[in-house]
């Protein structure tokens, strides 16, 4: 587990700008995902992802503190998926099922 406690930063070239936790590629969001919606302890979290737990009570207290900015990030990521999805990039999902279906042959 990491022994520094890190910052929520920002940076616009970063996994588009959404607020994440200093020097990592995880951000606010998902840490509240993982927690809040996929029934994961904070405990488990940090354990998973190498992260201090005060880095995982950090995002999720950033998260509920900022509920316009995390609303207008799940939205902005939508609008990204969406034009994506119609340039006919593929979810994971649909590339698994595809694999699996090719494997099954």
């Amino acid at each position: 587990m990491s022994q520094r406690t890190a910052h929520i930063v920002r940076d616009d070239d970063v996994m588009g700008g959404e607020p994440r936790i200093e020097g990592r590629r995880i951000s606010v969001r998902q840490v509240a995902d993982w927690v809040e919606e996929g029934d994961l302890s904070a405990k488990t979290v940090a354990d998973r992802y190498d992260l201090d737990i005060a880095d995982v009570y950090r995002a999720l207290t950033y998260y509920h503190e900022h509920p316009g900015e995390m609303a207008a990030v799940r939205r902005r990521r939508r609008e990204r998926i969406s034009a994506a999805r119609e340039r006919g990039m593929k979810t994971l999902s649909e590339l698994r099922e595809e694999h699996a279906g090719a494997t099954d042959e």
